[in-house]
């Protein structure tokens, strides 16, 4: 009989807790502490190299703190890009813009990621965590200013005017992140920062040196705006140098001017293979591991695009960065993904009850119509000719 008692509470306790599934009484998952705390405490449970894993935008699991998957790359420049499931598509960025309407870009924003949050909840249940495209950080909006007509991407752009510039990123700030005083609907990203806009062919290894006047009236107004007015959650740092460091690795960029200056406290990611560029293009350092550091000691979070930042654990070991300095950045990261509520039940978070029923809806497909410019009709600016060169005229 005592046999069968000892193994009955064997049993009933090595139920508590099995290889690969997360405990329950970890004060990371008490939804009663505050964000803060609770990421704390969860940094402090993770080895060097898990951390490290995380900086990737490819992070994978941590099954023993049932950490699941995620990618951090998703796009959201006119609708949700690249999905496996059928969304609204607005019209391109540039042609946005032209509508002068910022209301109208702040309701587009919103419907988009509405349909955003269908999607991460509905690849959520069918179980693909980690799949790229379906997640809630959005790697827009497109704030650079568009002045050189050699950059293929000018169309992602809201023009050449930092002002106009400012305000349709502002709202379509507001708009993709919601006003949840709690949560973030999707978490948008400002980006290529900074003095980014062409030639396409050599954006990795332009080195740029503004007049400090058009630093400060032409390229970082927008930036500035959406950081210190419109809380954006992310930044992503551009590919090119800037006066002869790296973006993604410069003084005055990310430690003077955004974490110093603006007090920018959100999470920053490289542009896609930017940190490969700092010693295979840019030649500024020797290898991954000088460059990972460097990038990381400048406040950028994410690698997008290769592995360059593995290298992170042995830069530690070599004593070339701080462990404390990795903490700062996955810290970083791992608020953005609590205020988007992946960690707490769907019941709290209002977002994660976005059904499916968004995707295409007639009242989402209707804005994207009224967003569209006409061929035959010129409204507002009373254009004397259309695109067909015939007076303007308003359809029936």
């Amino acid at each position: 009989m005592k046999q069968l008692l000892r193994m009955a509470v064997y049993f009933a306790c090595s139920c508590l807790y099995l290889p690969g599934q997360a405990q329950t009484a970890w004060p990371f998952q008490n939804t009663s502490l505050s964000f803060e705390a609770r990421v704390n405490d969860l940094v402090s449970r993770m080895t060097l190299e898990e951390k490290v894993s995380q900086m990737l935008n490819t992070a994978p699991a941590i099954q023993r703190l049932g950490i699941p998957a995620y990618d951090w790359w998703n796009e959201v420049l006119h609708g949700v890009a690249r999905t496996p499931y059928r969304v609204t598509v607005y019209p391109q960025a540039i042609g946005m813009a032209a509508t002068f309407d910022s209301s109208s870009i702040k309701l587009m924003a919103g419907y988009a990621a509405d349909e955003g949050r269908a999607i991460y909840n509905r690849s959520r249940s069918d179980g693909h965590t980690g799949q790229r495209y379906t997640g809630l950080t959005y790697w827009t909006p497109n704030i650079n200013i568009f002045r050189d007509p050699r950059w293929g991407r000018g169309q992602e752009t809201y023009g050449e005017d930092p002002f106009l510039t400012a305000m349709m990123g502002t709202a379509f700030v507001h708009g993709l992140q919601g006003d949840d005083p709690h949560y973030l609907k999707a978490a948008a990203c400002a980006k290529h920062y900074a003095v980014h806009s062409g030639p396409e062919p050599s954006r990795h290894v332009d080195d740029f040196s503004p007049s400090d006047y058009d630093l400060w009236n032409t390229y970082l107004p927008a930036f500035k705006q959406l950081v210190t007015k419109a809380n954006v959650a992310g930044v992503m740092c551009a590919y090119n140098a800037f006066k002869s460091q790296p973006c993604c690795g410069s003084d005055q960029l990310m430690i003077d001017i955004l974490r110093n200056r603006w007090n920018f406290n959100g999470y920053v990611t490289s542009d896609c293979w930017a940190i490969d560029d700092f010693f295979k293009n840019h030649k500024t350092h020797k290898n991954a591991e000088e460059a990972s550091a460097d990038a990381v000691f400048h406040g950028t979070d994410v690698e997008c695009g290769t592995d360059a930042y593995k290298s992170l654990v042995q830069a530690v070991k070599d004593g070339k960065i701080k462990e404390q300095q990795i903490d700062i950045s996955v810290r970083r990261l791992f608020m953005i993904r609590f205020r988007l509520g992946m960690f707490d039940p769907p019941a709290m978070v209002k977002y994660a009850q976005t059904p499916a029923s968004v995707l295409e809806s007639p009242e989402h497909k209707a804005h994207a119509l009224k967003m569209a410019p006409s061929p035959s009709y010129c409204s507002g600016m009373k254009i004397m000719y259309c695109r067909l060169k015939r007076p303007c005229q308003k359809l029936p």
